[in-house]
């Protein structure tokens, strides 16, 4: 399974895009950090890591994590 990361030196983000159910919880919550329609797509240094921590909890499909 393909899995992308994400780092702002604190933790990483990890992405599974073959999970991804697309419910836009991420983009709803974080839009100054996931926007679909730039690259990447996950801009993780425009959040708190606290912030990104609580909207990962999020998720729906288990597609984005957090490894630390």
């Amino acid at each position: 399974m393909k899995t992308k990361a994400y780092s702002n030196g604190e933790i990483t983000i990890l992405w599974k895009p073959d999970r991804c159910i697309h419910s836009g919880i991420c983009v709803k919550t974080l839009p100054q950090v996931y926007k679909p329609g730039e690259r990447p797509w996950i801009q993780i240094e425009n959040a708190s890591t606290q912030a990104l921590i609580d909207q990962v909890t999020q998720c729906p499909s288990g597609a984005l994590s957090i490894e630390k």
